[in-house]
């Protein structure tokens, strides 16, 4: 089984302006290296939750169609194609698959597709990397559309790594004291899977 992203994000859930303002910087003078950091706080939260924040497209490949297709990295906008190899060795593309041949759910953190009722998955050639789901994922286009807890959750992260560039701080005097809260704000954006 594997699962690639096929369509990286059009933006990031927090824009430079956001970051900066967080930041209290005025100039341009680190914007290469705030952006990075924005990357690489959207890529944790992202990795953490297991989901993705602006729409992407991603590709899962699997050898054989399990009785129900679990499609991570949700929310899962729409399925947009299902390609299989048949028993004769050609391909088949089932594109935009609906109701009443497929039933799909995609109201939770993992989208979901079965056969529909009295319905099974077509026979691919049992060889690996056999089936393909092309899928949609994201909370929608704009940063507005992802939750304000994982956009605040970034700013906050991006704020502490740029305020102590390196791994650990080093302090004359004092205590470093974590916020729990902090991480506690991507809790309930979390898929585990089982």
């Amino acid at each position: 089984m594997g699962l690639i992203r096929t369509a990286a994000a059009a933006l990031e859930p927090v824009s430079l302006a956001e970051a900066k303002s967080h930041l209290n910087v005025i100039d341009d003078a680190q914007d290469t290296l705030i952006t990075l950091l924005i990357g690489a706080a959207r890529k944790y939260a992202e990795a953490y939750c297991g989901r993705s924040f602006i729409t992407q497209g991603w590709r899962l490949t699997l050898d054989a169609f399990p009785c129900v297709l679990q499609l991570e990295r949700g929310p899962v906008q729409s399925v947009d194609s299902i390609i299989y190899t048949d028993m004769a060795g050609a391909t088949q593309t089932i594109t935009a698959p609906a109701s009443p041949d497929y039933a799909i759910d995609l109201t939770g953190p993992l989208g979901r597709v079965t056969p529909g009722f009295g319905r099974v998955w077509p026979i691919p050639l049992p060889q690996i990397g056999a089936v393909q789901v092309n899928y949609t994922a994201g909370y929608g286009d704009a940063a507005a559309d992802v939750p304000e807890g994982i956009r605040h959750w970034m700013l906050v992260r991006i704020n502490t790594a740029f305020e102590n560039r390196e791994e650990v701080a080093v302090l004359q005097r004092g205590t470093l004291a974590a916020l729990p809260y902090v991480d506690h704000l991507l809790d309930e954006y979390r898929t585990v899977l089982a």
